[in-house]
């Protein structure tokens, strides 16, 4: 699947039934070779910033629940998602829901479509 048509993919989630993290965890379903249902709730307890608290953004969650289903180099899950933290953090501004949002400054540093799309696209890179 091509890198924006996955990260469409996981958008066209969003604006479902999903949360962010959950968006993400659906658009690598081919994958990670697991029930939707089960994708579905390992993802729910972290939209809006993980457990709802605007906390760490629910699509950079999503990203580490992929990559940790995923884990097959060898390397350390922690020290590849270090790497899509940073990448994620310089495209979107921030990496914690309510900065990216602009809950308490009123400006918006990055939409939650386009957070499921940086998570998305980290994650493929990395793949």
């Amino acid at each position: 699947m091509e890198m924006n048509d996955r990260a469409e993919k996981a958008v066209g989630y969003k604006h479902g039934d999903c949360n962010c993290a959950q968006a993400v965890l659906l658009a690598f379903a081919d994958e990670l070779g697991r029930p939707e249902e089960e994708l579905r709730a390992l993802g729910s307890g972290f939209g809006m910033g993980m457990g709802c608290t605007e906390a760490t953004c629910g699509a950079l969650c999503g990203a580490g629940m992929v990559m940790g289903l995923m884990s097959k180099s060898g390397r350390p899950t922690a020290a590849i998602m270090r790497d899509i933290l940073h990448e994620f953090e310089e495209k979107a501004g921030a990496t914690i829901c309510k900065d990216l949002k602009g809950i308490e400054t009123g400006r918006m540093l990055c939409s939650c479509d386009d957070c499921v799309r940086h998570a998305v696209r980290a994650v493929e890179q990395r793949l």
